[in-house]
């Protein structure tokens, strides 16, 4: 007996919603056509012109640009001086980049968990992590929402540290109405594709003085100091850190947008916020993020699965990923990998990160996206979690 033949689906495929999708224009599109036929490629006026854009965005600071965000926060370090025999104090949900620059220079990282409600560091618990060898404190913006800058410089100062603020994530975030990056000590920004304002690959470091300015300068492009037509002199040891100019011209066209693109990211979260924010949601135990409005750019929005699901967090992820709704981790528990078990740490050192880490999941979040986009995550999302609660 032949089988019966099969109808084909006819309903049509709702569009793939990604986590993250950067935003180029036209007109940076050609810019970047410009440099391109221009000849110079490489580290040039683009450069040049980014950098004196960021510094008048960081009211005047200088700032040098490299070919990652990583890099700044590993040559923040070395002009400080900081290296074997030396603690860096920094919170174990992170990228884990943010504790790689500190094992890089050849010191300890030292992790101090997180405020639960906040999700980054606790700094009430900054000054007990604090010994004769500490040198600085590497704290991280997570989500773009601001750690309490009075509070940590003034604890840096009590103890006479450096601070390297990773602020990888909260480009265009504010405290107290002050532009993170306008004040303080060294300040690292990320330009990945997925951040707020992208370079394609880039990362910049806002800094002190034109002293700290030219060693920054130095460790970007192997140590190298030139004078005149044909003088050249190695004094440190440097990498190959240096941007593009093409990336720059890229910058450059991203930067004029930047607070367009964070009231769009705050416009979107407050609707993520209307659908999320209701007791019938709150009965499933979804954890939301802070509702900063005034000071956070909403680099990422951010929820924490209930405890009470039936499903793993991969599982809910390929549910969303089956329903065409993307989703990511930001982060994994940087002490419980393989390379920071190796140096002593282990679970249960930091509970309420680690809690925080097995459940976090970031949902889509671009300035590109619509409001109806974010009412099909929410609602495929929370099917998910009705579906499979054990309440």
């Amino acid at each position: 007996m032949p089988a019966p033949a099969t109808v084909p689906d006819s309903s049509p495929k709702l569009p793939f919603i990604p986590l993250t999708r950067p935003t180029i224009d036209d007109e940076t599109i050609a810019g970047v056509a410009e440099v391109l036929r221009s000849g110079w490629i490489t580290s040039g006026p683009q450069v040049k012109a980014f950098e004196a854009r960021l510094s008048e965005y960081c009211g005047g600071r200088p700032v040098r640009v490299f070919n990652s965000g990583t890099c700044t926060m590993e040559i923040a370090l070395r002009i400080a001086g900081i290296g074997p025999g030396d603690e860096v104090i920094t919170t174990p949900l992170s990228w884990v980049a943010t504790s790689n620059v500190i094992l890089e220079v050849g010191a300890k990282p030292v992790f101090v968990d997180i405020d639960p409600a906040t999700r980054i560091i606790d700094l009430s618990l900054v000054e007990a992590a604090i010994t004769p060898a500490t040198r600085a404190i590497i704290p991280v913006d997570l989500a773009g929402l601001p750690v309490d800058r009075d509070r940590l410089h003034a604890i840096a100062k009590k103890h006479n540290l450096r601070v390297v603020e990773d602020a990888a994530q909260s480009f265009g975030t504010t405290w107290n109405g002050r532009r993170i990056g306008a004040f303080g000590d060294f300040v690292s920004f990320s330009f990945h594709p997925n951040k707020n304002i992208t370079s394609i690959e880039g990362g910049c470091l806002v800094l002190n003085d034109e002293r700290e300015a030219r060693l920054a300068e130095q460790y970007r492009l192997q140590g190298v100091v030139r004078t005149g037509f044909d003088g050249m002199e190695v004094e440190i040891l440097g990498g190959k850190f240096n941007l593009t100019d093409v990336a720059a011209r890229v910058g450059l066209g991203q930067l004029a947008r930047l607070d367009e693109f964070t009231t769009k990211r705050r416009e979107l979260v407050r609707h993520y916020f209307e659908l999320l924010d209701t007791p019938a949601v709150h009965a499933l135990g979804l954890g939301l993020p802070p509702a900063d409005f005034a000071e956070s750019n909403w680099h990422m929005f951010q929820v924490v699965l209930p405890s009470t699901l039936t499903l793993k967090r991969a599982e809910v992820m390929a549910k969303l990923q089956e329903a065409g709704v993307g989703a990511g981790v930001h982060y994994p528990a940087i002490h419980l990998f393989a390379l920071y078990r190796r140096q002593g740490w282990k679970e249960g050192d930091f509970p309420k990160a680690e809690a925080v880490c097995r459940n976090i999941l970031t949902l889509p979040l671009f300035p590109t996206l619509t409001r109806a986009e974010i009412a099909r995550v929410v609602t495929t999302l929370v099917s998910i979690l009705q579906a499979h609660s054990k309440l």
